[in-house]
C-alpha cells in the first residue's frame, strides 16, 4: 500500500482508505447502503489493515450515529494501529443547535463523537458542509481548543465551496490557527467538477482531497451499460434522489472507454476507475466501500500497478467536459491557456 502526505501536514495516509456508511445502515439512503454489524465490520477492517488500509471514515449524521458505533466496537483493542476519520456539521435532529459548526455544537459533538467511537481522540475532523451562520473565527478557535485539548489531531472540511475553503484558510494564517489539512470531495469519471476550482485551491494551498463516490454512486461498477437497465439489486434504485445527476450519453461513453481500458489490463471496471483517480493532483487517499468481503478484496485490487499514458488519455477524452465560466476561456482559447495552464 502506497502511503501519501495528508496535504501540507505531517500526517501519512493510505491512498486507499475504508468508508463506513455501510455500518449498521438505517433509513432510505444508508439501509441501501449497507447494513454491516460489527461483526461484519470487524471481519472487513481486518481485511483492510492485511491490505494495509488503516484509514476509516464516518460521520455523526451516518444512521444516526450507528456507524460510528460500529465502527468503535470493530477497532476495539487495536486503536493504535488505525486512524479514525468521522464528520460533522449536517443536521442531526430538529432542535436549534442540532445542525451547523458553533462553538455550543462542535464542543458538544465531539464529546458523542469520543463515545460511540470508544476513543479518546480523533484523528481528523472535517466539517461535513459550509455552515453560513458559524462565523469563521467562531469555528477556527473552536478547533483549536480541541486540538490543544488532544480530542482532535488534524481538521479538515468536506463539500465546501472554493472561496469558504479559501477565507478558512486565510483566516488561520491570520490568527494563528490550525488550517485545515484536507478536503473531502466528490470526484470521479463521470463528476469532474472538482478540477474547476477546488483542486488548483487544493495544490496551491496545500490541502489533501479525500474522494468519497470514485465509482459515482454506483455507475461505475460496469454492470451499467448501454442498453442494460439498472440491475435489481443496484443503490441507485433507493439512492438516485442523492446522486449527482450525470447524463446518460456521458455515462455510456464513460462506462465505454472503462470497459475497453478494463480488457487492456485485466482489471475490472471499478479497478480501473479508482486507479484514474489515483494519479489526479491533490488526491491523497480514494474512500472505498464494501458490504461484503467479496467486493472489498475487488475495489482493493485497484492498487498496485499503473494505468499507461494512452489509456489515461483515453479515459481524459470519454469524461471530458466542458468547464463552467469564467474556466470555459482557459480551455477554448490558447492565449487565456497560457496565463493559466490546466493542472492535468
Amino acid at each position: 500500500m502506497e502511503y501519501r502526505q495528508l496535504g501540507r501536514s505531517g500526517l501519512r495516509v493510505p491512498v486507499l482508505s475504508f468508508g463506513t456508511g455501510t455500518f449498521g445502515g438505517t433509513g432510505p439512503l444508508f439501509g441501501a447502503w449497507g447494513q454491516s454489524d460489527a461483526r461484519e465490520a470487524r471481519r472487513l477492517l481486518d481485511i483492510c489493515l492485511d491490505a494495509g488500509v488503516n484509514l476509516f471514515d464516518t460521520a455523526d449524521v451516518y444512521s444516526d450515529g450507528a456507524s460510528e458505533q460500529v465502527l468503535g466496537e470493530a477497532i476495539r483493542g487495536r486503536r493504535d494501529a488505525v486512524l479514525i476519520s468521522t464528520k460533522t456539521g449536517l443536521p442531526t435532529g430538529d432542535g436549534p443547535n442540532d445542525w451547523g459548526a458553533s462553538r455550543a455544537r462542535l464542543v458538544r459533538v465531539v464529546e458523542g463523537m469520543l463515545q460511540r467511537l470508544g476513543t479518546d481522540h480523533i484523528d481528523l475532523l472535517q466539517l461535513h458542509a459550509f455552515d453560513a451562520s458559524t462565523p469563521v473565527e467562531e469555528l477556527l478557535e473552536t478547533l483549536d481548543r480541541l486540538i490543544a485539548a488532544g480530542k482532535l489531531r488534524y481538521a479538515g472540511v468536506s463539500n465546501y465551496p472554493g472561496w469558504q475553503l479559501m477565507k478558512l484558510l486565510a483566516a488561520a494564517d491570520r490568527d494563528g490557527r490550525p488550517r485545515p489539512v484536507a478536503h473531502q470531495v466528490y470526484y470521479s469519471l463521470v463528476g469532474r467538477a472538482y478540477e474547476a476550482d477546488l483542486m488548483p485551491l487544493a495544490a496551491d494551498q496545500g490541502v489533501g482531497a479525500l474522494v468519497w463516490s470514485p465509482l459515482g454512486w454506483g455507475r461505475l461498477t460496469g454492470k451499467i451499460r448501454r442498453d442494460t437497465p439498472i440491475p435489481p439489486g443496484s443503490r441507485l434504485h433507493a439512492t438516485a434522489a442523492f446522486a449527482p445527476p450525470v447524463e446518460d450519453e456521458h455515462l455510456f461513453r464513460v462506462v465505454d472507454a472503462l470497459e475497453a481500458v478494463a480488457a487492456e489490463t485485466g482489471r475490472t471496471v471499478p479497478q480501473v476507475a479508482i486507479n484514474w483517480l489515483l494519479r489526479r493532483p491533490t488526491v491523497a487517499s480514494v474512500i472505498i466501500g464494501a458490504r461484503d468481503e467479496a467486493q472489498l478484496k475487488q475495489n482493493l485490487g485497484a492498487v498496485g500497478w499503473s494505468l499507461t499514458p494512452a489509456q489515461v488519455a483515453a479515459l481524459d477524452a470519454a469524461s471530458d467536459v466542458l468547464p463552467p465560466y469564467p474556466h470555459t476561456p482557459y480551455r477554448q482559447q490558447e492565449g487565456f491557456a497560457r496565463l493559466n495552464p490546466p493542472l492535468v
